[in-house]
């Protein structure tokens, strides 16, 4: 099922402009923190109408601002996974999962609770309540209220970004499962390299409201965002007082080059490329 963004938005700082289609799978907004990617979560989920936009999931259409359409959220048949999990705490995990069912149409394809509990790994915990669950495993039930939904899209919000390492290892292999068995497709938001390069089979990178990449992930970039990530700063600075324009440096067994393009004496800011 193909999901189709066309939007522009004035945001605090800068203006969101974007145009993408991504294909089923799963598809990662990455780029990072402030560059528009809870933006465009919020524009598909129905949470927020974009000044001049247009959004189609398949054959329908849920936003369209020259016709002045706009579907509800909760008419758009879409599951969310957040952050923090946003379970009942007075109720079980079974009634938990089960409140995601009155939200499926009647009729509506999906899995019933067998399969999720099964796919998800959790029927030993079907009879305790959120507070007495672990962050993955809260994580894990929240993930399977949202396809008990029958949802045509699952919206995944950083789900792993409040986890400890710990956590996030016990929690990814389930979400390739749903990647994997799961017909649904799933837009996941993340500045996580490790999450994008495990888990998606199409990366949009943004930064500046803007979209400067589509396509499959790739190893040396998510090696190279990687480095950037961590480095950024100190290595801006050695880019400019490198006498050519290049640094040298060993990244995964061999040696890369970063270059300032353009070059660094014609006075404008450093933009690094992979060489």
């Amino acid at each position: 099922m193909m999901l189709s963004v066309q939007m522009r938005q004035r945001l605090p700082g800068f203006d969101l402009d974007i145009d993408f289609q991504v294909p089923p799978g799963l598809t990662v907004l990455f780029g990072p923190s402030g560059s528009g990617k809870t933006t465009v979560m919020n524009a598909v989920a129905g949470l927020l109408r974009p000044d001049h936009g247009r959004v189609v999931l398949g054959d329908q259409v849920l936003t369209d601002s020259a016709t002045r359409l706009h579907l509800p959220p909760h008419r758009r048949r879409l599951g969310h996974v957040f952050q923090e999990g946003r379970l009942f705490p007075h109720l079980s995990v079974r009634r938990n999962l089960l409140y995601g069912r009155r939200f499926a149409p009647r009729g509506a394809e999906g899995p019933d609770l067998a399969q999720v509990v099964a796919m998800l790994g959790i029927g030993h915990l079907l009879e305790r309540r959120p507070g007495a669950l672990s962050g993955g495993e809260r994580s894990r039930v929240a993930l399977g209220r949202a396809l008990l939904a029958a949802p045509r899209l699952i919206l995944a919000d950083e789900p792993l970004a409040a986890l400890d390492e710990a956590r996030k290892a016990e929690i990814l292999p389930f979400f390739e499962r749903l990647r994997d068995e799961s017909q649904v497709p799933i837009l996941y938001v993340t500045h996580s390299v490790a999450e994008m390069q495990r888990l998606a089979t199409t990366v949009v990178t943004l930064d500046a409201g803007r979209v400067t990449g589509i396509g499959p992930p790739r190893p040396d970039a998510g090696d190279f965002a990687a480095l950037w990530q961590a480095l950024g700063p100190a290595l801006s600075e050695r880019l400019r007082e490198a006498p050519d324009g290049r640094l040298r440096l060993p990244l995964g067994g061999r040696q890369v080059t970063l270059a300032l393009d353009p070059p660094a004496d014609q006075g404008m800011a450093p933009d690094p490329r992979l060489r």
